[in-house]
């Protein structure tokens, strides 16, 4: 089998330009100023210190003028959409002042953007992108979490005084785990269910005052604090209850949905259901932007990981006489080498997604099916992102041995912080739901009202074959899945359009055999619970294997647009490791499915064992090119390795007795 082989050498700064991408002047932007001004994390406080801490510096973050990215122009912002999401990205050494921002500018702030008009964005917009007005963004409820639109908080319109009356009826509807609540909010987006003249309109947003100037609670809102938490101690999480708090006929953001002084209802959206996932879809860029702070917080846990293991040395080579550093180990490049790929292939990945958000955004016409593509791919990416991220940061603290379990070297902190990101902004699970229902029907509206068993019966009516639709750089994607060779050789596995077709294949397969599935349950007095229930794991499935052929493609893409051979040929060898490492993961479908044999089976293996022997010269150098802000960069382990590589080659070149 001929391995095709990584370059000698490569300039890091080179291909730290072509992962900057579109954007490469807000990350420099962002560099430059963490650069000239200090935000340690401040893992070591005790909580009350830590919040006030975070609040200090989202304050210091604000002045800088980085949060005015993503507002629009006509209000002092930037206009910039895609460019406020990577700025979050890169504060993923502090990733309690990311979550704290992105609350107050991501959610709070893009909440009043997206579902306001101009009487809000005119009056709240300054004091939010400054930070005079901290606020909230009060979603989930201790009954409702991933189920938005069965909240129970209501907001009954009261004609006589024009106002709204905001309520939780019962306990589980308290507003639950909010950000920026238990200290700091003074006013919050609170989503209800919003009732005039006898009816449920669903789900709407408000402009809730929670605190007063001074700090204290307004009367009939109590607020209570979720406490000491596994990480982000230095984000306020809180929870709320309204007890029959009014507040102004104006606090309705009332872009999608309004109510007249005489309580008269209207919207320039027909259907209750189609209103709300058109109120929700305007809401993403939130779960963009957890997608892409895990995938920074692995690449900070990496380039700890890879520095220590090129440095840490342990038992003698025979051959030498020296000792080994651990990265040379098969086994430990095993553990690390294939996760950086991942990495590589999932920043191509968000890097797309984030154009596609700001594209859209900018767009003088809505385009309805591109807004559900790009919902799919965030909720599909977010989840793939921050599970990969949950488990190589935990790779990354085995890697490092006893010296990873300790708090200094930033590991066990990174692990902690970004757990909560599988739930936070939409339970992963849910997420590949939403993913997979996605697929089967392309047009949600048509089964919103239908119900599970519904949706059931609809893919088993309609359904006649699954449509590959392209992601990005779609003519050469097509074009190297035609020229894919047919021939049963090892070589083939290296082909680019060969991997492409066989993630296609896979993903086609899967989603053929659940509609048979759902087909075939369909029948009779099928329990719609059960319909779904028992097919849930082919469901997930389907969304996963859907995200990994997404993911290819983007990675494929992101190569396509370098110009540098050199750093192309770099990124070709990573995008081989990426699939076939993929493959290997999962090759017991493959050999099931018979899309591979044994023999190739075992070539893939051999495979990622010399593609990882070829990149380990250059593992440290590829991590350090996605260019993390040297502040957040501080564990001794990373930050000493350099001396001590120094030290390892002084004693290599001592004389022996």
């Amino acid at each position: 089998m001929q391995i095709p082989r990584m370059p000698a050498g490569f300039d890091a700064a080179k291909l730290g330009e072509v992962l900057d991408g579109r954007w490469a002047d807000v990350r420099v932007q962002v560099r430059e100023t963490l650069r000239d001004t200090e935000l340690p994390p401040g893992d070591g406080l005790d909580v009350d210190s830590h919040r006030k801490l975070i609040l200090d510096q989202l304050h210091r973050l604000a002045a800088s003028g980085i949060p005015r990215l993503g507002f629009p122009g006509e209000y002092g912002g930037k206009g910039d959409t895609g460019g406020s999401v990577i700025s979050l990205e890169m504060l993923a050494g502090n990733l309690s002042l990311m979550v704290k921002g992105g609350v107050q500018w991501g959610l709070f702030g893009g909440a009043v953007v997206a579902l306001g008009t101009e009487r809000h964005h005119s009056r709240y917009l300054e004091p939010i992108m400054n930070m005079e007005l901290p606020g909230c963004f009060a979603m989930t409820e201790t009954g409702h979490g991933s189920d938005v639109q069965s909240l129970r908080t209501t907001a009954t319109y009261d004609p006589d005084s024009e106002e709204f009356v905001v309520h939780s009826p019962h306990e589980s509807a308290r507003k639950d785990y909010i950000g920026n609540a238990a200290r700091d909010g003074r006013m919050a987006v609170v989503f209800a269910q919003l009732h005039t003249a006898g009816q449920d309109h669903g789900v709407h947003a408000l402009m809730v005052p929670i605190r007063d100037e001074n700090g204290h609670p307004l009367p009939g809102v109590h607020i209570s604090d979720c406490g000491h938490k596994a990480g982000l101690n230095g984000v306020d999480n809180g929870r709320i209850l309204f007890d029959r708090v009014r507040v102004p006929r104006e606090a309705l953001l009332n872009r999608y949905g309004d109510v007249e002084p005489d309580g008269t209802y209207r919207s320039p959206i027909e259907g209750r259901n189609k209103r709300f996932f058109t109120m929700l879809g305007t809401l993403i860029r939130g779960r963009i932007s957890v997608a892409g702070t895990a995938g920074s917080a692995t690449k900070l846990a990496l380039e700890i990981a890879l520095r220590y293991g090129d440095t840490r040395r342990q038992f003698e080579n025979p051959g030498t006489g020296d000792e080994t550093p651990v990265l040379d180990y098969l086994g430990h490049q095993r553990k690390l080498l294939p996760a950086l790929a991942t990495t590589f292939a999932l920043h191509f990945a968000q890097e797309e997604l984030v154009s596609t958000l700001h594209d859209l955004h900018n767009a003088e016409e809505h385009d309805e099916r591109a807004q559900r593509e790009l919902e799919s791919r965030a909720a599909g990416i977010k989840a793939v992102t921050t599970w990969h991220a949950s488990r190589t940061i935990q790779t990354c603290r085995e890697a490092c041995g006893g010296a990873g379990y300790l708090s200094e070297n930033q590991l066990p902190q990174l692990k902690a912080d970004t757990d909560v990101f599988t739930t936070f902004e939409g339970d992963n699970t849910v997420l590949l739901q939403l993913v997979a229902k996605g697929l089967l029907t392309y047009y949600r509206d048509q089964f919103d009202d239908l119900g599970t068993l519904g949706l059931a019966r609809y893919v088993a009516d309609q359904f006649v074959g699954t449509v590959i639709e392209r992601t990005a750089a779609r003519r050469l994607v097509q074009r190297l899945v035609d020229a894919a060779p047919g021939r049963d050789d090892e070589d083939e596995i290296f082909d680019r359009g060969w991997q492409l077709r066989l993630f296609e294949d896979r993903e086609k397969h899967v989603l053929d055999a659940l509609a048979r599935r759902l087909r075939r349950a369909t029948g009779g007095d099928a329990d719609p619970f059960e319909v779904f229930n028992n097919a849930q794991d082919h469901v997930l499935r389907a969304a996963r294997v859907h995200v990994d052929r997404v993911v290819l493609e983007a990675f494929v893409a992101g190569i396509e647009r370098c110009a540098d051979p050199d750093m192309a040929s770099v990124l070709e060898r990573l995008c081989d490791l990426y699939v076939l490492s993929n493959i290997e993961e999962d090759r017991g479908w493959f050999l099931e499915h018979e899309r591979i044999g044994t023999r190739r089976s075992k070539a893939v293996t051999e495979a990622v064992n010399t593609l990882c022997q070829q990149i380990r010269p250059h593992a440290v150098s590829l991590v350090e090119a996605f260019g993390i802000p040297r502040q957040w960069l501080t564990a001794p382990i990373a930050t000493g390795a350099e001396s001590a590589r120094q030290e390892a080659q002084r004693a290599h070149d001592r004389p022996r007795d």
